[in-house]
Protein backbone atom coordinates (compact mmCIF):
# COMPACT_ATOMS: atom_id res chain seq x y z
CA UNK A 1 0.00 0.00 0.00
CA UNK A 2 1.13 3.52 -0.94
CA UNK A 3 0.20 6.13 1.37
CA UNK A 4 0.01 9.03 -0.85
CA UNK A 5 -2.49 11.44 1.98
CA UNK A 6 -2.80 11.26 5.87
CA UNK A 7 -4.41 14.13 7.38
CA UNK A 8 -5.47 14.48 10.96
CA UNK A 9 -9.41 15.06 11.22
CA UNK A 10 -10.41 15.38 15.28
CA UNK A 11 -9.76 14.41 18.37
CA UNK A 12 -12.33 13.20 20.78
CA UNK A 13 -12.76 12.83 24.33
CA UNK A 14 -15.30 10.44 23.93
CA UNK A 15 -16.07 7.67 21.63
CA UNK A 16 -19.89 8.62 21.05
CA UNK A 17 -17.74 11.89 19.62
CA UNK A 18 -16.07 10.19 16.79
CA UNK A 19 -16.58 10.37 13.20
CA UNK A 20 -19.23 8.40 11.60
CA UNK A 21 -18.40 4.89 11.07
CA UNK A 22 -18.27 4.80 7.71
CA UNK A 23 -14.68 3.48 7.05
CA UNK A 24 -12.29 1.13 8.20
CA UNK A 25 -10.57 2.14 11.12
CA UNK A 26 -7.34 0.61 12.89
CA UNK A 27 -6.62 1.82 16.65
CA UNK A 28 -2.77 1.70 17.60
CA UNK A 29 -2.56 1.52 21.69
CA UNK A 30 0.23 0.58 24.16
CA UNK A 31 1.77 1.97 27.41
CA UNK A 32 3.36 5.18 27.55
CA UNK A 33 6.43 5.76 26.24
CA UNK A 34 6.12 2.42 23.75
CA UNK A 35 6.69 4.36 20.39
CA UNK A 36 3.29 4.88 19.08
CA UNK A 37 3.69 8.26 18.13
CA UNK A 38 6.94 7.50 15.93
CA UNK A 39 5.64 4.19 14.39
CA UNK A 40 2.94 6.22 13.50
CA UNK A 41 4.72 8.81 11.55
CA UNK A 42 6.96 6.04 9.88
CA UNK A 43 3.78 3.95 8.93
CA UNK A 44 2.57 7.17 7.31
CA UNK A 45 5.34 8.39 6.29
CA UNK A 46 4.48 11.77 7.82
CA UNK A 47 7.20 13.26 10.35
CA UNK A 48 5.11 15.19 12.52
CA UNK A 49 2.04 13.69 12.13
CA UNK A 50 1.77 12.46 15.67
CA UNK A 51 3.09 14.39 18.08
CA UNK A 52 6.08 12.93 19.32
CA UNK A 53 6.65 13.82 23.52
CA UNK A 54 9.48 13.58 25.86
CA UNK A 55 6.82 13.05 28.34
CA UNK A 56 4.81 9.78 28.41
CA UNK A 57 1.08 9.68 28.66
CA UNK A 58 0.84 12.96 26.39
CA UNK A 59 -1.90 11.72 24.10
CA UNK A 60 -5.06 11.96 26.55
CA UNK A 61 -8.04 11.88 23.68
CA UNK A 62 -8.63 9.68 20.60
CA UNK A 63 -7.34 10.83 17.42
CA UNK A 64 -8.52 10.02 13.99
CA UNK A 65 -6.74 10.75 11.04
CA UNK A 66 -7.47 9.96 7.42
CA UNK A 67 -5.27 8.19 5.41
CA UNK A 68 -5.96 7.66 1.62
CA UNK A 69 -9.42 9.35 2.25
CA UNK A 70 -10.28 5.43 2.51
CA UNK A 71 -9.42 4.40 6.07
CA UNK A 72 -8.75 5.91 9.47
CA UNK A 73 -5.86 5.22 11.36
CA UNK A 74 -6.73 6.08 15.64
CA UNK A 75 -4.04 6.90 17.99
CA UNK A 76 -5.22 5.53 21.53
CA UNK A 77 -4.10 7.15 24.87
CA UNK A 78 -1.33 5.14 26.40
CA UNK A 79 -2.37 3.31 29.57
CA UNK A 80 -0.43 2.35 32.77
CA UNK A 81 1.36 5.46 33.32
CA UNK A 82 1.71 6.42 37.01
CA UNK A 83 1.88 9.72 37.32
CA UNK A 84 -1.21 10.62 36.55
CA UNK A 85 -4.04 10.52 39.12
CA UNK A 86 -6.19 7.88 40.06
CA UNK A 87 -9.40 9.30 38.39
CA UNK A 88 -7.54 10.69 35.51
CA UNK A 89 -6.15 7.13 34.69
CA UNK A 90 -9.72 5.71 35.55
CA UNK A 91 -11.19 8.48 32.89
CA UNK A 92 -8.94 6.88 30.21
CA UNK A 93 -9.90 3.82 30.76
CA UNK A 94 -13.28 3.67 30.67
CA UNK A 95 -13.01 6.05 27.54
CA UNK A 96 -10.32 3.50 25.61
CA UNK A 97 -12.50 0.45 26.71
CA UNK A 98 -15.83 1.86 25.63
CA UNK A 99 -14.10 2.69 22.37
CA UNK A 100 -12.64 -0.50 21.86
CA UNK A 101 -15.99 -2.44 22.69
CA UNK A 102 -18.53 -0.44 20.83
CA UNK A 103 -16.89 0.97 17.58
CA UNK A 104 -18.56 -1.07 14.96
CA UNK A 105 -15.77 0.05 12.62
CA UNK A 106 -12.75 -0.63 14.24
CA UNK A 107 -10.88 -3.83 12.16
CA UNK A 108 -8.42 -3.88 14.20
CA UNK A 109 -6.21 -3.29 17.42
CA UNK A 110 -2.89 -2.90 16.85
CA UNK A 111 -1.22 -3.46 20.64
CA UNK A 112 2.38 -1.92 21.11
CA UNK A 113 5.16 -3.90 22.82
CA UNK A 114 8.38 -2.57 23.76
CA UNK A 115 10.56 -5.44 22.29
CA UNK A 116 13.38 -4.52 24.29
CA UNK A 117 11.80 -5.49 27.88
CA UNK A 118 10.40 -8.69 29.47
CA UNK A 119 6.43 -9.59 29.34
CA UNK A 120 4.81 -6.59 31.67
CA UNK A 121 1.63 -7.47 33.77
CA UNK A 122 -0.54 -4.92 32.66
CA UNK A 123 0.33 -5.91 28.81
CA UNK A 124 -0.52 -9.53 29.45
CA UNK A 125 -3.69 -8.23 31.43
CA UNK A 126 -4.71 -5.90 28.49
CA UNK A 127 -4.05 -8.96 26.05
CA UNK A 128 -6.56 -11.09 27.92
CA UNK A 129 -9.14 -8.60 28.17
CA UNK A 130 -8.24 -7.94 24.77
CA UNK A 131 -8.73 -11.88 23.77
CA UNK A 132 -12.02 -12.65 26.92
CA UNK A 133 -14.15 -9.33 25.04
CA UNK A 134 -13.24 -10.84 21.28
CA UNK A 135 -11.17 -7.94 19.70
CA UNK A 136 -9.41 -8.61 16.62
CA UNK A 137 -5.79 -7.46 17.64
CA UNK A 138 -2.07 -7.69 16.61
CA UNK A 139 0.95 -7.55 18.85
CA UNK A 140 3.16 -5.39 17.13
CA UNK A 141 6.38 -5.15 19.23
CA UNK A 142 8.31 -1.78 18.64
CA UNK A 143 11.93 -0.27 19.08
CA UNK A 144 13.68 -3.59 17.32
CA UNK A 145 16.95 -1.30 16.34
CA UNK A 146 17.64 -1.05 19.73
CA UNK A 147 18.78 -4.65 20.57
CA UNK A 148 20.63 -7.09 18.58
CA UNK A 149 18.47 -9.54 16.38
CA UNK A 150 19.41 -12.48 18.21
CA UNK A 151 18.19 -10.44 21.48
CA UNK A 152 15.43 -9.51 19.70
CA UNK A 153 14.21 -12.57 18.77
CA UNK A 154 15.33 -14.47 21.95
CA UNK A 155 12.54 -11.53 23.78
CA UNK A 156 9.89 -12.71 21.49
CA UNK A 157 10.12 -16.32 21.93
CA UNK A 158 9.87 -15.20 25.70
CA UNK A 159 6.54 -12.98 25.09
CA UNK A 160 5.09 -16.11 22.87
CA UNK A 161 5.80 -18.73 25.79
CA UNK A 162 4.65 -16.35 27.77
CA UNK A 163 1.51 -15.91 25.84
CA UNK A 164 1.04 -19.73 25.74
CA UNK A 165 0.56 -20.36 29.55
CA UNK A 166 -3.58 -19.18 28.82
CA UNK A 167 -3.47 -18.62 25.12
CA UNK A 168 -3.98 -22.20 23.17
CA UNK A 169 -2.27 -20.14 19.94
CA UNK A 170 -0.44 -17.26 19.48
CA UNK A 171 -2.28 -14.10 18.76
CA UNK A 172 -1.01 -12.53 15.27
CA UNK A 173 2.30 -10.27 15.72
CA UNK A 174 4.56 -8.39 13.90
CA UNK A 175 7.83 -6.85 14.60
CA UNK A 176 8.47 -2.79 13.35
CA UNK A 177 11.22 -0.06 14.19
CA UNK A 178 10.71 3.34 13.83
CA UNK A 179 13.92 4.26 13.33
CA UNK A 180 14.84 0.90 10.48
CA UNK A 181 11.22 1.25 8.93
CA UNK A 182 11.57 -2.32 9.84
CA UNK A 183 7.55 -3.86 9.69
CA UNK A 184 6.44 -1.26 7.75
CA UNK A 185 5.04 -3.14 4.65
CA UNK A 186 4.04 -5.72 6.60
CA UNK A 187 1.82 -3.36 9.07
CA UNK A 188 0.20 -1.91 5.84
CA UNK A 189 -0.38 -5.13 3.72
CA UNK A 190 -2.08 -5.94 7.13
CA UNK A 191 -4.69 -3.01 6.66
CA UNK A 192 -5.14 -3.76 2.94
CA UNK A 193 -6.08 -6.93 3.10
CA UNK A 194 -8.22 -6.17 5.71
CA UNK A 195 -9.90 -3.11 4.09
CA UNK A 196 -11.40 -5.61 1.47
CA UNK A 197 -13.23 -7.17 4.33
CA UNK A 198 -15.00 -4.30 5.70
CA UNK A 199 -18.90 -3.68 4.86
Amino acid sequence: MKINQAEFVTSSSDADQCPDPDKPEYAFIGRSNVGKSSLINMLTERNKLAKISSTPGKTMLINHFIINKEWYLVDLPGYGFAKRSKSERAKWETMIKKYILNRTSMMTLFLLIDSRIPPQQIDLDFIEWLGESDIPFVITFTKTDKLKPVKVKTNIANYKKKLLQSWDEIPNVLVTSSSSNAGREDVLAYIENTNKVFE
